[in-house]
C-alpha cells in the first residue's frame, strides 16, 4: 500500500430525527449564523424548519441566503461570502444536498479569509481560516457530508472544477434519511449513480490498496442490492437510510486509504457535460462510466476485469461495461446521451471543451482520441 494519513475530524449524526442536536452543536460553534440553502425542496420536506427552529432554540441569530442552484456557481459564493462579511457571521449552515454544501464549504473560507471564491478553487489562495460549517442532508449522493471537497463551476472561465483542504470538512453534519423520502425518482436514481461511481474513480486510482478494494466492492453490492428496490419503494425508510450511509461511505475516504488518489478522469468528462448543458452530474455518470470502461479497457483491461469478477463473476472488459450499463438502466438513469436530449450535434462542442481543459485522469490517461470515442460510444 501507499504511505497514507487517516483524517476525518466531521462528527456525523445519523437517524431520524437527530437534528434535534443541532441547536446544541451550533451553539458550541458561534453565535450567528448564516443559513444557506437552495430553491426550494427543502420548504418541503421539512428539512429547513427543523433547522431553523433548533437555532432559535439555541439563540442563534441568523442570517439567510437561499441562492444556490443545482451545478453551483461561484457568483452564488460571492454574494453569499460578502453578506457573511458585512453582517459578521461566525458560523455557516447548509441545508441541501451536494450543491449547497460545496457552496457552504467555500464560503466558509471566503467569510473567514475576505477573499474570492474563484481564487479559493484555483489555488490562488492558501486558505489560511473557515468559519465552522454545519451540514444538513437532504439527498444522498455526493459523499460531500463528510469530506473536504468542494466542485464549483464558472461561466467567465468556462470551468467546473473540484477543490479539496481540510478547513472544509463540516465540523457537523446531520443525515436523517427523512429529509430524502420525497425526493423524486430521477434524483434517487442520480444519487445511486454517484456513490457507485465515488466507489469506481477509488478502484482505479493508483496503488495496492486490497481492503480499500473490499470496501469499495461491498459498498457497490450494496447500492447494486437497495437501489433497484428503493426505486420501487420511494418512499421506504430502511432503503433510504442503507443508501444515504452507503453514499457517505463511498466518498469519505474510506474507500481511498492505500492508494495515492482515485482517478477521476471520469468525473472530469462529466462535469463537461454538466457545464454545458446543466446535466444532471449523476446523469453524466451513468453516461460515460460504461464507454469509458470500454475505451480504458483496450489498453488497460486488468482492473476492469477484477472488478467484473468481484461485481458480476463476468470474466471480460465488454461483459462488465455491459453489467455496469444495465445496473444504471435498472435503476433509471440515463445510458445514451439522447435520453438527455442529446443529439450528435453537440459532439462538437463537447469535445472541443474537453480538449481545452485537457481531461483526463490521474491514473489512466486520455488524450483527444479516447475522449472522442467515450463520448462517441454515450450515442450508441
Amino acid at each position: 500500500m501507499e504511505n497514507f494519513i487517516a483524517y476525518n475530524p466531521t462528527k456525523l449524526h445519523f437517524g431520524k430525527g437527530v437534528v434535534k442536536d443541532l441547536g446544541d452543536a451550533a451553539a458550541s460553534l458561534g453565535t450567528k449564523a448564516m443559513l444557506v440553502y437552495g430553491k426550494g425542496s427543502v420548504l418541503r420536506n421539512g428539512s429547513y424548519a427543523d433547522t431553523k427552529k433548533q437555532l432559535e432554540k439555541a439563540g442563534i441569530e441568523i442570517i439567510e441566503y437561499n441562492g444556490i442552484k443545482p451545478n453551483p456557481v461561484v457568483e452564488a459564493v460571492d454574494e453569499a461570502a460578502e453578506i457573511g462579511r458585512i453582517e459578521k457571521v461566525d458560523l455557516v449552515v447548509a441545508v441541501g444536498g451536494g450543491s449547497v454544501i460545496d457552496s457552504a464549504k467555500v464560503l466558509t473560507i471566503c467569510i473567514a479569509d475576505g477573499v474570492k471564491a474563484w481564487d479559493v478553487m484555483k489555488g490562488k489562495h492558501a486558505p489560511k481560516a473557515a468559519v465552522p460549517l454545519i451540514s444538513v442532508l437532504t439527498l444522498a449522493a455526493t459523499g460531500t457530508e463528510m469530506n473536504g471537497v468542494a466542485v464549483l463551476q464558472n461561466h467567465e472561465t468556462d470551468e467546473k472544477i473540484g477543490f479539496r483542504n481540510v478547513l472544509m470538512f463540516p465540523d457537523h453534519s446531520f443525515l436523517d434519511p427523512s429529509y430524502t423520502l420525497s425526493v423524486p425518482s430521477s434524483y434517487t436514481a442520480y444519487g445511486i449513480a454517484d456513490l457507485i461511481a465515488h466507489c469506481l474513480e477509488a478502484w482505479f486510482g493508483r496503488g495496492n490498496a486490497p481492503l480499500s478494494d473490499r470496501f469499495v466492492v461491498s459498498i457497490i453490492k450494496e447500492a447494486m442490492d437497495i437501489g433497484p428496490k428503493l426505486m420501487t419503494d420511494l418512499e421506504n425508510y430502511e432503503y433510504r437510510e442503507r443508501i444515504m450511509w452507503a453514499a457517505t461511505n463511498a466518498l469519505n475516504d474510506t474507500t481511498i486509504h492505500g492508494r495515492v488518489t482515485g482517478d477521476w478522469g471520469l468525473h472530469g468528462l462529466g462535469h463537461v457535460f454538466s457545464y454545458l448543458y446543466d446535466t444532471a452530474h449523476g446523469a453524466t455518470l451513468t453516461l460515460l462510466y460504461p464507454a469509458w470502461m470500454k475505451q480504458i479497457g483496450k489498453e488497460h483491461p486488468e482492473r476492469v476485469i477484477e472488478l467484473g469478477k468481484a461485481l458480476f463473476a463476468v470474466e471480460t472488459v465488454e461483459e462488465t461495461a455491459e453489467n455496469f450499463k444495465s445496473l444504471f438502466k435498472k435503476i433509471g438513469s440515463p445510458v445514451k446521451a439522447q435520453e438527455v436530449n442529446l443529439s450528435e450535434e453537440h459532439m462538437d462542442e463537447i469535445l472541443d471543451l474537453m480538449k481545452r481543459r485537457e481531461v483526463s485522469g490521474t491514473n489512466y490517461s486520455m488524450d483527444q482520441e479516447d475522449r472522442k470515442s467515450i463520448v462517441e460510444m454515450t450515442f450508441q
